[in-house]
């Protein structure tokens, strides 16, 4: 199937695009770049080829995460892996025909290839095979971003072109992304991955999670939780944990993934919890804690002071099509005017924390 791309929009003329100094974050930001692997080392379009039994994967994903033979192929390497679903919702037929995907290398890549260090790797995808859904995937795509922006402490994204194939027939070739290995996120960022189950709110560290609620409520995600993992299983529900090391129970960063839910994306099947008083996920809802409220504050005027360079991601990105940059941009917009606004920030968001 042919795609079409949107030609980039040059950078919007916005004030504070270009500090003359880097701040504290921007050289963590710098620091951290240096250990990326190289696969999200780079930000353009990456073509790549799968090769296995792609529609049998994609029936049987309800009922099976099973992995499969199949090869991969992208910037003229070829690599044995095996190809499995993966995923809750998305692997649901009601909701997707086409499940995200895991990837998994079966030799070690040498040093020199693109995807060294690489092991086991996700794959968002389109869920089915129409525009309005890869459109859905690319907005995905641009919520991690705006996160990298915000903290280098955040899971990196590449994005990709993806011919499915299964031998000489082409299934489809659709868009999407791979999301950075935790680990390796870790190791960027010089901490630990952290495996835990339930946590008390006391464990997280402070001005980590402060950003991430007030982000979170950016985009309208709701589908999360620093503290506990789904049905009380592991920590954290759509969150990593990160600290200096792997057995800490303090200080701990949560790391955010999986932004179909959230209203910036607005999937089709997306749905909040009926356990929260939003009636569909465009509706904003602030699931920050009370104890963190002045370091809330805080990072909403930060996030406020990087309107311009995230109005700028959304206006520049190949990734995105004329539609999607109006409506996430008018969705932004709409956060940026309570955040920007003390006694609006209070009333509509500090106030309702939990």
């Amino acid at each position: 199937m042919a795609i079409r791309f949107v030609v980039a929009f040059t950078a919007l003329a916005l004030p504070g695009l270009a500090p003359t100094r880097a701040a504290p974050d921007e050289a963590a930001a710098e620091a951290a770049a240096d250990k990326t692997t190289a696969l999200f080392a780079e930000e353009e379009l990456l073509p790549i080829e799968l090769n296995g039994p792609v529609r049998a994967i994609a029936r049987l994903a309800p009922r099976s995460t099973k992995p499969h033979s199949a090869r991969l192929s992208a910037a003229g390497e070829s690599h044995a892996i095996t190809l499995s679903a993966r995923g809750i919702s998305r692997r649901l037929r009601e909701n997707c025909q086409f499940p995200p995907m895991r990837i998994d290398l079966v030799a070690k890549p040498a040093s020199d290839s693109l995807f060294a260090r690489q092991n086991r790797m996700k794959l968002v995808t389109h869920c089915r095979d129409r525009d309005q859904y890869e459109n859905a995937v690319m907005r995905e795509y641009i919520a991690y971003r705006l996160y990298s922006l915000m903290t280098p402490q955040a899971l990196k994204v590449r994005l990709v072109q993806v011919t499915y194939r299964e031998g000489s027939d082409t299934v489809t070739t659709r868009r999407g992304f791979l999301i950075e290995d935790i680990d390796d996120a870790a190791r960027r960022v010089g901490l630990k991955e952290v495996s835990t189950g339930t946590i008390a709110p006391a464990a997280l560290e402070p001005r980590a999670t402060a950003r991430y609620a007030m982000f979170q409520y950016m985009i309208g995600n709701t589908d999360f939780a620093m503290v506990a993992g789904p049905n009380s299983g592991k920590c954290c529900h759509n969150s990593k944990l990160l600290a200096p090391d792997k057995n800490a129970r303090s200080g701990l960063v949560p790391v955010p993934y999986d932004f179909d839910n959230a209203g910036i994306v607005d999937a089709s099947y997306a749905m909040p919890s009926e356990k929260l008083p939003v009636r569909n996920v465009r509706q904003r809802l602030y699931r920050g804690f009370c104890h963190l409220n002045p370091l809330a504050r805080e990072e909403a005027a930060k996030i406020v002071a990087l309107r311009p360079a995230i109005l700028r991601e959304i206006a520049t990105s190949p990734a995105l099509d004329a539609g999607s940059r109006r409506q996430m941009t008018s969705y932004l917009e709409a956060f940026f005017d309570i955040a920007s606004d003390p006694e609006r920030l209070e009333q509509r968001v500090i106030s309702r924390c939990r």
